[in-house]
């Protein structure tokens, strides 16, 4: 019996730590017959477990979305990252979540033993924020990303980036990054055809596909410094936006490998080319690519619009002289 109801319970963790899984994924991980897994998901049924039968190539078992919730099955370690974690999201705030996460830390701290309570306290108070403030996230944004991330889930969204320009985005989303009191969502962006990194509160109208994907091997070190090299390079960089009287193939035809960030403007006749640089002077001279016959403007910091008008004064005046 003992062996039985372990086996239950692991069956159990595996449904909550991940949205779906095949019945061949879970007759390999808990070593027992197709009928064996059958007669555990019958025992978590009677408990009140809600467990959809997935039929199909890609058939398996998953919790089901939106009933009640069953008591969580939750380790030493777990229970203290979660009780820590919502002392710190007390402290900070999700936009929308300051009387659920107190609530919900409340609930939590009540039925923790007296140990592992003083490990939080010890935690808490030995620890410290990181400095700064952020800009408001949406805790169901958050929610739904991280959902994504573990699911292997494609998803469309819109993005703004620091020029304020706004794109379409087909990605891959791979993990959720916190660094310097904001959240990132590195992804693999399929239109790039490369990782990039999404500031969170820049993100809008995420719409999951249902469309599951291979992840990308990629540890969660080098996710993190992925992060951080991006975020180091914009923080140092100027950036702008040019606006190219010319459709998009034709832009990247001409650009090659250095348009591959251009995307469509919203008439859907232009082009809008992302330029960054780590001067002034890096970002000028990207426009020398532009190919001649296509009109362009800048859209970028005064300095910049300041810059490119002292130099085309400075051209000017060079070319008067015989």
């Amino acid at each position: 019996m003992a062996a039985t109801t372990t086996r239950t319970l692991e069956l159990l963790s595996l449904l909550q730590s991940h949205r779906h899984w095949t019945a061949r994924e879970l007759v390999e991980r808990l070593g027992v017959s197709d009928r064996t897994l059958r007669r555990d998901v019958e025992r978590l049924r009677e408990l009140g477990y809600g467990i959809e039968s997935i039929r199909g190539v890609a058939g398996g078992y998953r919790l089901e979305a939106g009933t009640g919730l069953p008591p969580l099955l939750l380790t030493d370690d777990e229970g203290v990252a979660i009780a820590v974690g919502l002392r710190s999201q007390a402290a900070a705030g999700l936009r929308g979540a300051e009387h659920t996460t107190l609530s919900a830390l409340g609930k939590i701290e009540q039925v923790l033993p007296p140990a592992l309570r003083r490990r939080i306290e010890a935690l808490q108070s030995h620890s410290a924020p990181a400095p700064g403030e952020g800009p408001a996230v949406d805790s169901e944004l958050l929610g739904l990303l991280a959902l994504c991330c573990r699911d292997a889930e494609r998803i469309r969204m819109r993005y703004t980036d620091a020029a304020g320009m706004p794109s379409a985005r087909s990605v891959e989303p791979h993990r959720l990054v916190p660094l310097g009191r904001r959240w990132y969502l590195l992804a693999w962006d399929r239109d790039r055809d490369d990782w990039r990194t999404f500031r969170l509160d820049r993100i809008a109208d995420v719409f999951q596909t249902r469309v599951r994907f291979e992840p990308k091997p990629l540890s969660e070190e080098d996710a993190v410094a992925h992060v951080r090299s991006a975020v180091r390079w914009r923080d140092r960089s100027v950036r702008a936006a040019v606006h190219l009287d010319a459709p998009l193939a034709e832009v990247q035809a001409a650009l090659g490998s250095w348009g591959r960030d251009a995307y469509a403007s919203t008439d859907g006749v232009g082009t809008v080319w992302p330029v960054e640089g780590e001067s002034l002077q890096a970002v000028a001279a990207a426009l020398l690519w532009v190919p001649p016959g296509i009109g362009c403007r800048v859209a970028g910091p005064p300095e910049l619009t300041e810059y490119l008008r002292a130099q085309a004064e400075r051209f000017a005046a060079a070319s008067a002289h015989d």
